[in-house]
Formats: structure tokens, sequence, C-alpha cells
């Protein structure tokens, strides 16, 4: 499911790398030479043991019919995976569930003035195969419409504020808007809002067609009859089952009515192609749009309203089907109870070459490695879990529920998630929770790339370099100068659209998320052209990425699995949260000073004069006064969390260094408490009008979707202009953060005692892990 950007996309999100290529891990790996002499001998045996060719023929397998869920090849891809594991050494199982899934019975778009025009609706075929679904926007409402149409940008808040002034109003009419800007399911949602009653989403070229590259078959890029297919839930209120409403159904139970399902779409939507857009558009008269709405097509771009009408029809089966999950699990030696998990999605909209199974195999040359290594009578001193999930297009139908059904334990047990989903020859990205910083830096130094003589690190710091010396400004710059540093680079904060969400934004427990990127799958994303033949050809030729995935993500699954103190460090945690306090302080200084500009501009007649794009425009609504806020509360918490996890940070580094070594009943203690650590950031209550996210440093914007928004109740608040929620979210964060930083005390009281004070005093009991 996770969109995938532009090949300078990367530079748009935090990166990471380590300083350079290190011969050995860090001594998190055990107390001694020895144990990270037996690591590396361990992590030899991984990559000797991953195949590229392996990696080719299980995604020509995988990828060689349709696998949406439902469909035939969808079970058959689970059954083969549980045979693989099986195989492997790995105890395996598949866990199913009964979910929600609408798929299209009928569909038809015509244009009925000024001219008739037919939409063709489909794909060149790629496959003989019969089962493949015809593109459609699964959780979009049935409906037979008819309306004026409007073109609306990408459709997002900003770009209804643009019609505004030009005197543009979508109420009951159908809205057009292209792909891009931020998650497929608001621009339905924004357009019921504005009154709109039907919704056509299309991939202009500029964005990931000709504009871009040579559009497929002679290049990567989306041809002029692909669509990009896809899940159109509000995954801003929560993920999963819509049926669920953000909570657990039993199987078997009665269902509650659709009419309660508050994440379905509430007009009728569909994905269409640029093909099927062009006579669409250039029927449109009204205003000519604003140069930045302007794409590729060789007309020019008019709003709207009419004249041209469009009428849409929607009928679709809403019937339930199951989804299967694969799991596969090898216990651990020491500590079965402290879980390791790492997963990426099996189901693909079509037949998901690129999204997800180019991830699926590199998961699976992970399992195979760490099975053969397990042959040898090494046994992780954590449990390993890994996951294949079903249903993840739609909503992270399979992760979602599995999560719930398993919940308390995870809550437990769970230390780490770690996820994937796409994967192509490219640079690496990395998201994810910043206490695992260290390792990840630490494991990005240690792989090799493929096609250079450095790390998989090396190469992404000297990328970074290389763009960030153009000063472009911002974030560039910015990241170049973290590059030019040699330190660590942070990783990028996790939204959603991948499998990590409930894991992270639910239950509260570290996660990561891994891939390198090159941007070439844009053009087919979600369409009849993610085949294995595409992803052969552009996406890893050779398949040395795929298995440099493997290498690196196997390299975080076992040292997290035998380290004897869990891997983790927190002054990168506390570096963040301190840089996400200032960036929220700065735009409320933002939207004072725009406030103030625009209430002037207003009074002293500005807009009236005002002209621009050839025409006059009507002068926005009067923005309210923005009031003082009061950010010490969050402050003050980020400075008590910069000296808590410098504490224990120093603290861990003397436990690796002092003798003596560190008992295993203070281990013990320290890891009962890293656990779980992240879920102390948790909000009781969650956040405001989508209480299924619970992470007070990370969800996905409420009206951006993928994105991140980090300390998210007060940044939402600040930019929505909820002053008195603003102030409310800064305390119930600042109370989560504060609760961080006491559990990071309680850590460094287990280690620092020994040092220079023996073993004397008795020691309070180990908080627990909190139960939510």
């Amino acid at each position: 499911m996770k969109w995938t950007r532009s090949a300078g996309a990367f530079l748009t999100v935090s990166l990471l790398l380590g300083p350079g290529a290190h011969a050995a891990p860090e001594r998190i790996l055990g107390f001694g030479p020895a144990s990270a002499d037996a690591e590396l001998q361990n992590e030899k045996s991984l990559d000797a043991s991953i195949n590229p060719s392996d990696e080719r023929a299980w995604l020509q397998q995988l990828a060689s019919e349709p696998n949406q869920v439902g469909s035939p090849h969808d079970k058959a891809n689970a059954d083969f995976l549980l045979a693989q594991f099986k195989a492997w050494g790995w105890d395996a199982r598949i866990e199913t569930f009964s979910v929600l899934y609408p798929t299209p019975k009928s569909v038809s778009l015509e244009m009925v003035a000024p001219e008739p025009f037919k939409a063709r609706l489909s794909e060149e075929p790629q496959s003989k195969d019969k089962a493949a679904l015809p593109p459609y926007a699964i959780y979009g409402a049935d409906g037979d419409v008819t309306g004026e149409l409007v073109y609306v940008n990408y459709g997002m808040p900003e770009d209804y504020e643009e019609l505004v002034r030009l005197g543009i109003d979508v109420s009951g009419k159908v809205v057009i808007a292209r792909y891009g800007g931020g998650w497929r399911g608001l621009k339905p949602k924004l357009a019921a809002q504005h009154g709109a009653i039907g919704c056509l989403i299309y991939s202009d070229p500029r964005d990931d067609g000709y504009w871009q590259g040579d559009a497929y078959p002679k290049g990567p890029f989306r041809p002029e009859d692909g669509v990009q297919r896809g899940s159109v839930a509000d995954l801003t209120l929560y993920p999963g089952d819509p049926q669920a409403l953000g909570g657990k159904v039993e199987q078997g139970a009665p269902r509650p009515p659709l009419s309660e399902a508050k994440s379905l779409a509430g007009i009728p939507v569909l994905p269409i192609s640029y093909s099927d857009a062009r006579p669409l558009l250039q029927a449109l008269g009204g205003p000519v749009a604003p140069a930045s709405w302007r794409g590729a097509l060789p007309f020019t771009y008019h709003v709207g309203s009419g004249p041209a009408k469009v009428h849409l029809s929607i009928a679709s089966d809403w019937s339930q089907r199951e989804i299967y999950d694969v799991v596969a699990v090898l216990e651990g030696s020491d500590y079965p109870n402290q879980w390791v998990l790492r997963g990426n999605h099996h189901d693909g909209w079509v037949n998901g070459a690129w999204d997800p199974l180019s991830g699926t195999v590199s998961l699976m040359s992970e399992a195979k490695a760490i099975g053969t290594l397990a042959r040898t009578g090494w046994r992780p001193k954590r449990t390993i879990v890994y996951l294949s999930w079903d249903g993840e297009e739609p909503g992270l139908l399979g992760s979602t529920e599995w999560v719930e059904a398993h919940r308390a334990e995870l809550m437990r047990k769970a230390f780490l998630y770690f996820n994937s989903d796409s994967n192509a020859r490219g640079v690496l990205y990395a998201g994810g929770s910043s206490s695992l910083e260290r390792l990840v830096n630490e494991v990005a130094s240690s792989v090799g790339d493929p096609e250079v003589a450095a790390s998989v690190g090396d190469r992404l710091r000297a990328t970074l370099k290389v763009i960030g010396a153009k000063g472009s400004g911002g974030e560039s710059d910015a990241l170049f100068a973290s590059a030019e540093s040699g330190g660590d680079l942070p990783l990028s904060a996790l939204g959603a659209g991948s499998d990590y969400s409930p894991f992270l934004d639910h239950l509260g427990i570290a996660s990561l998320d891994f891939e390198f990127r090159s941007g070439a799958n844009d053009g087919i994303y979600h369409s009849a052209y993610d085949t294995f033949e595409h992803f052969d050809r552009f996406g890893d030729p050779g398949f040395a990425y795929s298995a440099t995935l493997a290498r690196t993500v196997g390299r975080v699954v076992l040292r997290s699995a035998d380290a004897d103190l869990l891997p983790v460090r927190f002054t990168s945690l506390a570096d963040a949260v301190t840089r996400y306090v200032v960036e929220i302080q700065k735009q409320w200084e933002r939207e004072r000073d725009e406030a103030k500009r625009v209430s002037k501009l207003i009074d002293d007649g500005t807009y009236r004069l005002a002209f621009e794009n050839g025409q006059a425009l009507q002068p926005p609504e009067r923005p309210a006064e923005v009031p003082r806020l009061d950010f010490r509360p969050l402050s003050v918490a980020a400075a008590r969390l910069r000296m808590s996890a410098a504490a224990f940070d120093s603290a861990y580094a003397r436990a690796l260094t002092t003798e003596p070594q560190p008992s295993t009943g203070q281990l013990a203690d320290v890891n009962r408490l890293l656990l779980g650590f992240e879920q102390t950031l948790l909000l009781k209550s969650g956040l405001p009008g989508r209480a299924w996210y619970r992470h007070a440093l990370y969800a996905p914007g409420a009206l951006t979707g993928y994105s991140a928004k980090t300390i998210p109740g007060v940044r939402e608040a600040v930019e929505q202009g909820r002053w008195s929620d603003a102030s409310e979210e800064m305390n119930l964060a600042a109370s989560a953060i504060e609760s961080a930083a006491k559990r990071l005390d309680e850590a460094s009281s287990r280690l620092v005692p020994r040092i220079g004070m023996g073993n004397a005093g008795v020691r309070p009991t180990p908080t627990p892990p909190p139960d939510n």
C-alpha cells in the first residue's frame, strides 16, 4: 500500500546512515569479545544463505497471477509461504480472519454534456488470468449520480480554499482530482464535506507518467491507460475492517451495520486513467486553473464547473472475504517471552510484483537464512516471529485484525516490529522509533552496497551531500549539514500506509520500516502493470538490492534477538522531541503572523483590488485571531527527557565497558523496563476525534494521510486553529513525555548503583509495562 514517490523523494524525509563501515557490531550483543565474534559469525552465515536467484524465482511464482484478497492466487501464495517457513524449520501456521471486502458488480462513467463520451475504465491486459478485478476504489459508496464537473487539483484543503477565491462551489457537483498531494481517501472525504456528490481520481502524466520519464513499455512510468487502484477508507480514523469500528469483531459474531462504519467514503469514488480523464478535463470551462494546478496533458486546464457534465454509476457486492495471515515462530532460548517481530504483506491489487512481493521475497530470504542458522544448533535468545500479512492493500486488514486478536500478549512481550513493503534498486530509506536510531546506523554502516565499494550507509551519506551541495534550501540543506557532520542521521517519523501502524500508533510497540527506493514504481503503482516483467526490467535487475535488504533487515533482527541488553538509546529520541516542540512553536508563530497579514489585507480592501491569474479574486474568509500559547509544559517535559536520556545512555555505555558486568538479574530488570518503554508515550484517550491513534509523538496527519504528524495532538490543533484544544493537548503530550522520562530514570537506577557502589541497598520492584 505504501505510497512511493519520485526518485528524489528521500529528500523529503529524514534518513539515516552510519559514518563509515564497521567491522564489528557494537557490544550491545553481549558482554565481551566472544559475544561480538559470535554475532559476526552469525551475520556471515546469514549473508551466505541469501541468494538473489532464490528471490527472483520466488517473485516470478508469487506474482504469476492476480493476488488481491479473495482471489485463488492470494490463498495459494499464503499456502506456499506456509510450506516454505515449515521447510526452513519454523513453527508456522495460518491465522484466518473474515473481513468486509466489497468488490464491483457494475461501474460506468460517461460524459453527457457538452458531447457524449464513455470511459473505457480498463487497462491493457497483462495476464491471461481472468481473476483480476477492474480498477476501482474499495470502500467508496455505491451510487448513481449526474452532475457538472469541477477540477479540484489534488483535492486537498488548500485547493478548496483556492476554489472559494475563484468563486467556485462544488456543492451538488462531481469533482475530479489528480492523484498526489495527500492520502487517496481524503479526496472523497473532503469533496463530500464540501457538498460534492461524486469523486473521480485520475493519474496525471506530470506526476507519474511521461513527464517523469519514458512510459511503459519503453520505460517504467505509467502508460495512458494505467489506473491507480486503492482504498478510500478514512484510515486517519482507524485502519482495519471498517465494520470493526476501530476495535475487534469476534469471528462469527453479529457485525455492526454499514451505516455505523465511519471510515467508509460517503460518496461514489472512481479511479481513472489519464486517457479517460483527458476528454473530461478538456471539456471544462470556467476560470483557467492556477499555474500550480496544471498537469502535463496538452491543453489548457480549466476549473469548471461545466459545461462538462458526467454520469457516474457504481454498484458493489458488500460481502465478507477470508484473509490469511502466515505466522512463523522461532522460540527464544533465554528470553522466550520477549519478541522481535518482522512482517511484510503478500496481497496486491493485481499481480503486485513491486508492491508488495518485492519486499516479501527479501523477508523470505531472511527467514530461510535464519532457519539455516538454527539448524547448526544456534537459537535466538529472544523469540523471533515472522509474519506475512494478507489484506494490507484495502486498509491494513490482516495486521490490524491480528494485533487486536493478540493485543494483550503483544503489549507484554513485543520489543520491536520491523516492517517492509516494496523494495528496489536505490538508496536506503528507514523510518521508525528514534530509540533504535543507533542500532540502525550501526547496521547501515556494516552492509555493503552491491554497486559500489562502500556501505549502504556511506552511499546514502554521499547522496545527501551531493544533492545538499546544490543549496536548494529547506530540509535538503539541513540533511546536507547532518551528512557533513559525520554523526547519526535521524530516522524518519512514521505516519501510516503500511503494517507498522497498528503496532506503533495503537499499541505503542517500537517499530522500524526499511526499503531501498528508486521511484521507478511510481508509474505503475497499484495498476495491472505491476508485474514480474516490469520489476525484472526496471525494479532490481539481478535482485542485488533484494538480497541487500534481506542482509540489512536480517542484521537488525539478529542483533535485536541476541542482545543481552536491549539495543536502544534515547538521546536521539530526546533530540527528536525537542525538534518537534520547536517546529510546533514556529508553526504557531507563522499562523499568528499570517492571520495578522490576511486580516490587514481584508480591512484595507487589498483583496478587492487584486488581480491574479487574469481575473479578480474573492477575499478569503477572515482568519480567527491567534491567541498566545504557553509552550512551557512541552518545553519542560522535553528538557526533562533530555536529562533522563543522557543519564540512561551514559549508564548504558558504562555497563558495556566497566567491570563488574551486569548480573543476570540486573539485565532482566532493565530489559523489563525497556520492553514496554514505547507504551509510556501512549495517550489514554487517544487523539481528538480518532481515539484509535494513541501515540503522543506519531500519527498520520488527519488531513494528509500517509505522511506523519509529530506530537500530532498539539501540531494539528495549532494548524487547524483549535486553540483551546492546543493547550489541553500540550498538557497531555507533556505528561506522556514525563512518563517516558520516569521510565528511563528507573532503568538507569538498575545500572548505575552497581558502578562504584557495588550491589548494596534494596532496589524497588521494577515497574511492568502498562496494561493500557
